[in-house]
């Protein structure tokens, strides 16, 4: 059977390790965020403001780059307090999880909207009586017959610029999605850790 302190020097470790892990995530998230601000990393996009508002909105950046990158600091400072403060190792460490759960549900729920809606490129407007007529727009946004995530033929079809607009679009989004997942769950793992710290800690006093 482990000892306390045995259990609580594991926790410590616990928490370098989350840290780290949080703190590799939310640098994975700005990239993927940054990749969004450059379709095929070409620069002129942004500078003419033909940027999706997703991508713009930067959740990936500060939601879950920023907020989480500051999180991940706190939780790593927690291990030291483990020992000679535990209801500190707990306030830090509920401050920092809730900063992350923050960040995390933020870019989770932005990465989820803009895969629902499609990305922001230039498509064909113009209806059978007119000339062409080309704009930039959401043009799955309105598309209820098919779902362009399942329906592969419209990824080349609807989009005329940027060129893979759409492959470029639900690769990121995709990442910050799966990233976000993995944030919140590690936010998950931390809280249980630094609930069990504090009653090994007081356990051990006794």
């Amino acid at each position: 059977m482990l000892s306390f302190p045995r259990v609580v020097a594991c926790s410590r470790t616990c928490s370098r390790f989350l840290g780290l892990s949080l703190g590799t995530a939310s640098l994975c998230s700005a990239g993927a965020n940054i990749a969004l601000l450059f379709p095929n990393w070409d620069g002129t996009y942004l500078m003419r403001g033909l940027i999706g508002k997703h991508a713009m909105l930067g959740a990936g950046l500060w939601g879950g780059g920023l907020m989480v990158l500051l999180a991940a600091t706190l939780i790593s400072l927690t291990g030291r307090f483990s020992k000679s403060a535990p209801c500190l190792q707990v306030f830090v460490g509920l401050l920092s999880g809730g900063l992350a759960l923050l960040g995390a549900m933020i870019c989770f729920l932005t990465s989820g909207v803009a895969l629902k809606d499609g990305p922001f490129c230039m498509f064909d407007v113009s209806s059978s009586n007119q000339t062409q007529a080309w704009k930039f727009s959401y043009p799955f946004k309105d598309l209820h017959n098919r779902n362009y995530l399942y329906d592969h033929s419209l990824w080349t079809s609807v989009c005329l610029e940027p060129s893979k607009a759409v492959v470029w679009h639900v690769a990121f989004f995709s990442v910050l999605l799966c990233i976000s997942l993995l944030q919140l769950l590690l936010v998950a793992i931390h809280l249980v850790n630094s609930i069990l710290s504090l009653f090994c800690s007081f356990c051990e006093k006794r």
